[in-house]
């Protein structure tokens, strides 16, 4: 009977085996762009990952694992979905990692995104992500974006990739718990939630006024979309006077700003308050 694990007798991959090889190309995003796949590494990556393919909203289609890893749970889950498991030395899943300490475990996995009309339909509270660079933060603002009920993480302009390692690990699973949409044009996802009726805000510590001022007012009582730039440059000018408002999060001691993850959680918070109220 076929258990979906290879035979002990096979041996595990090696970093040579082809299919490893082709995995380990999922490591840049050239190569997961080819190949419409990506990695999710560790163990609770792997387990959201499995959950979100038992929804049917995505395809895990190969689970790797060493000997060492000591996650049964994980491995029963994966030959239960028909997922196939092999083995893997631990140079072979070193090469699949992109972590200093590699957990031994990762899964071969569709993408998460979807069209942004999908992602912004009947949304009430979207985080929009515009000109982030650094795989951290993105994946941050995604688990707080989960964390806070919002409804999609749109990823807009020259933005970091969501599947990449980083970003996937960053988010601690939650890549796979709301919809993820991305568009080369920031114009694009604008457009996109304006038809969807949410109000684009941008988070621009620059901006006249504070958002603690706006939610007294009952301004964030509405649909809206939350606009956040890099960590090191903010919005564009230009982006910003395209938007519908600016807001800033009020700075009350001597700090000179919030990082990128923590005015994204002020905000989206903000948000989800008000429309709980």
């Amino acid at each position: 009977m076929n258990t979906g694990v290879r035979r002990p007798e096979d041996g595990p991959f090696t970093e040579r085996t082809p299919r490893v090889v082709a995995a380990k190309r999922l490591t840049r995003r050239a190569g997961r762009d080819r190949a419409g796949r990506f990695l999710a590494e560790g163990a609770q990556a792997v387990r959201e990952a499995l959950a979100w393919a038992a929804a049917g909203r995505g395809r895990v289609y190969e689970l790797f694992v060493t000997d060492d890893a000591r996650h049964a749970e994980l491995v029963r889950a994966a030959v239960d979905a028909g997922v196939p498991v092999s083995p893997v030395t631990d140079r072979a899943a070193a090469a699949l990692s992109e972590t200093v300490t590699p957990q031994g475990v990762v899964a071969v996995c569709s993408p998460v995104d979807v069209p942004l009309e999908v992602a912004s339909r009947g949304a009430r509270l979207v985080a929009v992500l515009h000109g982030v660079s650094d795989p951290g933060n993105a994946g941050t603002v995604v688990r707080v974006a989960d964390a806070a009920g919002a409804d999609a993480v749109l990823f807009a302009g020259d933005t970091v990739d969501p599947h990449n390692g980083k970003c996937v690990r960053a988010s601690t699973g939650s890549v796979f718990h709301l919809p993820v949409a991305r568009s080369r044009s920031a114009d694009e996802v604008f457009a996109a939630c304006r038809a969807a009726g949410l109000r684009l805000i941008a988070a621009d510590g620059y901006a006249p006024e504070d958002l603690v001022t706006a939610d007294l007012r009952g301004d964030l009582t509405r649909p809206t979309a939350w606009v956040f730039g890099s960590e090191a440059h903010g919005l564009p000018d230009e982006v910003v006077a395209s938007l519908d408002a600016s807001l800033k999060v009020p700075i009350y001691g001597g700090a000179e700003s919030l990082n990128l993850a923590t005015a994204a959680a002020v905000c989206l918070y903000a948000s989800a308050r008000a429309h709980r109220a």
